[in-house]
């Protein structure tokens, strides 16, 4: 016998799960329509992260924090494709699994526009793979369309320069590491060795510099004078052939203490960034005010919806 759907008393209890996929489309709709209609899309990647951590790490750290944003927010979080883009010294290195770049920019259109069809206005493409340098062309492309996007790697929101880590975040090390602990230790592995030197999957190591670090940004350092950003060139030798463990950084210094003030402060972060948007344009506003499905060639004929004026300026 099939089991009576729930009847909403007050909208906001009327979910049964801040995720999308958990909920029946009825549920999603009505949702959406009453209560709030920002949408999270959680990114990463498939990607080897040494022997400690998971090859999912990036998506697992995006959901995990994803979900918790939700949580605070009242905001629906998308089902994460797990699969990302990558740069060019990842490729060729084996357990990474790399989507072209043109793969990964219709993939985050094609989820985005989907779901923008159930009423969603708002979206936040939350990253946990800082080298997925397509995402900002997607943003861009559905800019165009009418679809108000945002998107940031949650390292470079945090901006935590050494607040609560020993260290910059880079690729399985202290900063992932410690993420990874906080949110899935049961999937952390640090205490193994590799059988070939005896050394622990965890080693601290890095890459060849190409360029000296003082002129590059580090993933969550604040910036100053006469910096790029850190994936803003070819500075790095392949990954195959120059990082035998597969790690950057400092994994060593990685503790689950850290991982949950780097959650709770990435939580609070989002939460109130998505919050402060839902109070500037409540549900069922677009703050862009246009849907263009031509893109590039309509943009030079766009007609505002009822909310906003002739110039595109929300109506008070």
């Amino acid at each position: 016998m099939l089991k009576e759907q729930k009847v909403f008393k007050r909208p906001e209890e009327g979910r049964d799960s801040v995720w999308f996929q958990d909920n029946s489309a009825q549920v999603n709709l009505k949702y959406i329509k009453e209560v709030n209609d920002f949408a999270i899309l959680p990114i990463g990647a498939i990607e080897q992260h040494s022997a400690h951590c998971p090859t999912g790490m990036d998506s697992f750290n995006a959901i995990g924090l994803a979900e918790k944003v939700a949580e605070k927010s009242g905001a629906t979080v998308l089902p994460c494709p797990m699969y990302g883009g990558h740069p060019y010294m990842h490729m060729g290195m084996p357990c990474t699994i790399p989507l072209n770049y043109e793969t990964n920019i219709a993939l985050l259109h094609d989820i985005i526009a989907g779901a923008a069809n159930a009423g969603f206005n708002k979206f936040l493409i939350l990253s946990a793979h800082g080298q997925d340098s397509s995402m900002y062309t997607a943003v861009h492309k559905l800019g165009m369309e009418g679809y108000f996007t945002m998107v940031s790697n949650w390292y470079d929101f945090l901006r935590d320069d050494k607040e609560v880590l020993d260290t910059f975040m880079w690729h399985a090390d202290e900063a992932e590491s410690s993420m990874g602990l906080s949110l899935y230790p049961d999937k952390m592995h640090m205490d193994l060795v590799f059988e070939d030197d005896g050394k622990t999957p965890a080693v601290d190591s890095y890459g060849t510099k190409l360029v000296d670090g003082k002129w590059k940004m580090a993933p969550g350092e604040a910036s100053h004078p006469w910096q790029m950003y850190h994936f803003g060139g070819t500075f790095a030798l392949m990954e195959k052939d120059d990082l035998p463990y597969g790690v950057i950084g400092e994994p060593s210094r990685a503790t689950k203490e850290k991982g949950d003030k780097m959650v709770e402060r990435v939580t609070d972060g989002f939460a109130e960034l998505i919050k402060e948007i839902m109070t500037d344009f409540p549900v069922g506003i677009n703050p862009l005010g246009f849907r263009n499905p031509l893109g590039f060639m309509g943009c030079s004929d766009i007609k505002y919806d009822e909310h906003h004026d002739e110039k595109g300026r929300l109506i008070k």
